[in-house]
């Protein structure tokens, strides 16, 4: 397993577990104390995580940075591959759809079906550069301000919220940095805007909700679940909160995992 991997599951336990014993994830990922000591302070460079006393801790508001783009980017574990692929599955021909630049949405671009013709926007411009060249796609990508780095590259300021308001999209693909029974939830207020603004102008929302994003209020609220027409998330997320989402009035299907290829 690559040292990023294994990176990218230790956040996944701490956000499952809200804390991590230093022996306990050398053991599971049979490897010295010391080499998860280096991988906990590396992700608590990136603001990911706080090292405690023979471990980390990990609140909803640790995070302030995206994940490296290697780890964002990459190809995705069986989970996220699983609710990327069944989201593809709702595009129909001739849509518009909005896929934006989180990692889950990535993910979705492996799976884009080739043999219809449909419309993407996205605020992305890693997302815009892969899918560009598709003979069936049109892309239009949302201007606004660059951020500098170690920033998404995510397009989410004022001008991006005034310019995707004047689309009428058939779908938007949504998520967050959390997802409980009060709704969508971003690490910032600008990015909860964008969001926003994206299901104001979607017929349809559907909300891409891996496991370690459930039950997680992040700073600014961005849509409420009443909202959302469909939550897909993964067979690690709790019988408990797929029924309290249920109990929102929210249809919730569970993705079958899928390996990479």
């Amino acid at each position: 397993m690559l040292a990023e991997e294994r990176r990218s599951k230790i956040v996944e336990i701490l956000k499952k577990e809200r804390k991590v014993i230093a022996k306990d994830l050398a053991d599971l990922f049979h490897i010295s104390i010391d080499s998860i000591r280096r991988d906990l302070s590396i992700l608590e460079d990136q603001g990911m995580l706080k090292k405690a006393y023979g471990g980390a801790i990990i609140a909803p508001e640790v995070r302030k940075l995206p994940l490296p783009e290697k780890i964002r980017y990459g190809e995705g574990t069986v989970h996220h591959n699983g609710i990327s692929k069944l989201a593809i599955s709702y595009i129909q021909e001739n849509e518009t759809v909005f896929i934006g630049g989180a990692g889950i949405h990535y993910g979705m671009i492996k799976y884009l079906p080739s043999d219809i013709s449909f419309t993407v926007v996205t605020n992305s411009m890693k997302v815009a550069e892969t899918i560009r060249q598709r003979d069936n796609l049109t892309v239009y990508i949302i201007g606004g301000k660059l951020r500098p780095l170690p920033s998404s590259g995510n397009i989410i300021d004022t001008v991006a919220v005034d310019l995707i308001s004047q689309f009428s999209l058939d779908t938007g693909f949504l998520t967050g940095g959390g997802i409980s029974t009060k709704g969508i939830s971003t690490a910032t207020t600008e990015g909860a805007r964008f969001t926003r603004a994206v299901s104001d102008v979607s017929r349809k929302k559907i909300c891409l909700a891996p496991h370690e994003k459930l039950s997680i209020d992040m700073f600014a609220r961005a849509v409420s679940l009443k909202e959302v027409d469909l939550v897909i998330t993964d067979e690690k997320a709790s019988e408990k909160m797929i029924d309290e989402l249920e109990g929102q009035g929210v249809e919730v299907i569970v993705a079958p995992a899928v390996e990479s290829d």
